[in-house]
């Protein structure tokens, strides 16, 4: 599917932050653990949540949809069935990541794979503390790569320094964790995003942060809770926040963001380089910080240089920084140094190709890039590689280029957060 985008003047108008997909998988998962029924509002509904529904679904899971709530019949802990199908979690990596850790702990056979993109994706730094728990794991690339085969058991706890900076590793084996019988602990070297951790106390999980980096939980125990609220997700929203940070006038309102601090590192950012950005209206939905956006336009950005603390911390977000860095006034440089993981690097990469394109002048060294700003965009023919976060990127850096921009695979935006570009459209004029 191909995008345009027409220059605009400004952006302005209010609304509703769509909820945070990696939220939405941790509920969908979390509350089939639970004793009891736990009601979810504001779901994100995209193809990969409806993908986690059915694997819960083949699991015995049950549950009920109303409108923009599901209610979801907790089995426990051990109240799960063998699948009769191999169990296919769609694009999703955090789904694939913690219902390996929930079946790692079944006392039953298992498979799980996903589409193309995600058996690409590399699963040994789970797998491998999995396997060291007492489950069985079997897949391609020495149990590397998806589909995996998986007969669980009664797990043992686990000491584990986290060799890379992921969230998806660290809650797969708190998922696991779940399932074992004493104190695990994990060392998350890199203080990556906490959403399971808060999700799993505020369900009754007995879990502690002993430290920035220590996180140690005791098990077994009981999960139990009633009602859930996703919070709206940063991680699209701050695209709608930068193209209205760039606008020459107006201003942008954006309720209910999710402003958890693990996540919050692009907001910073941008507030480095000059956006207009103010956090009102600060309050919790189920120990998940939330806040409403105030972004006025008319300011000018301008250059700053990132080094790996601040890379760590926008990691995901790296295509929206760019593109503000592109507009902003002198020279912006990522230091990305040699914990820019492949995916995360391919990102990059293509951003950076695609706003070349566009007339950008960005220079990629050996340990970093260095983005001259204030060049000025045309329009042309763009590829987001199926990358969503790249679409979104290129979208928001068409909305003030010369002449009309297509971007190609922009479907992959609507398979992630589905009604984006029906939420840019409001915003213009």
């Amino acid at each position: 599917m191909d995008i345009k985008i027409k220059p605009v003047r400004k952006i302005e108008g209010e609304l509703k932050a769509p909820g945070d997909k990696s939220i939405s998988h941790r509920a969908l998962i979390y509350a089939s653990l639970t004793e009891g029924t736990v009601e979810i509002e504001g779901l994100m509904q995209t193809g990969d949540t409806a993908a986690t529904l059915d694997c819960l679904s083949q699991l015995g899971v049950e549950y009920e949809e109303d409108d923009s709530k599901i209610k979801i019949h907790g089995k426990g802990l051990r109240g799960f069935k063998e699948p009769e199908n191999v169990l296919d979690v769609g694009n999703s990596e955090i789904a694939a990541s913690l219902l390996t850790g929930l079946l790692a702990g079944q006392p039953f056979f298992s498979t799980i794979t996903g589409s193309q993109s995600l058996q690409q994706h590399h699963m040994k730094n789970i797998t491998g503390p999995l396997q060291d728990m007492g489950a069985t794991i079997k897949g391609r690339s020495e149990n590397d790569l998806l589909p995996l085969s998986i007969r669980g058991y009664d797990l043992m706890p686990l000491k584990h320094d986290l060799p890379v900076s992921s969230a998806q590793v660290k809650s797969a084996l708190l998922t696991a964790a779940l399932f074992s019988r004493g104190i695990t602990e994990l060392t998350d070297l890199y203080c990556t995003r906490d959403h399971t951790e808060r999700m799993l106390r505020y369900l009754g999980a007995d879990i502690n942060k002993m430290s920035d980096r220590h996180i140690a939980l005791n098990s077994p125990s009981k999960l139990r809770g009633e009602r859930l609220v996703i919070p709206g997700d940063i991680s699209s929203s701050i695209y709608l926040v930068l193209a209205a940070a760039l606008s020459p006038g107006g201003e942008l309102k954006i309720n209910e963001v999710g402003v958890n601090p693990s996540r919050t590192g692009v907001l910073d950012t941008l507030g480095m380089m000059g956006a207009n950005i103010s956090i009102q209206n600060e309050r919790e939905y189920n120990n998940e910080p939330v806040s409403d956006l105030v972004v006025k336009g008319g300011g000018k950005l301008k250059g700053v240089e990132l080094n790996d603390d601040v890379i760590n911390r926008i990691i995901d977000d790296i295509p929206a920084v760019v593109v503000a860095a592109v507009y902003a006034d002198g020279d912006t440089t990522i230091k990305t140094g040699t914990d820019l993981r492949s995916k995360k690097a391919e990102r990059l990469h293509n951003i950076i190709q695609e706003l070349r394109n566009m007339g950008a002048v960005i220079e990629e060294k050996g340990d970093g890039v260095i983005i001259r700003g204030g060049a000025s965009l045309a329009g042309t023919e763009c590829s987001s590689y199926g990358d969503y976060r790249v679409a979104m990127a290129l979208s928001v850096a068409s909305l003030y280029a010369k002449n009309e921009t297509t971007i190609s695979s922009a479907e992959a935006v609507d398979n992630s957060i589905p009604g984006f570009y029906d939420l840019l459209n409001s915003l213009v004029s």
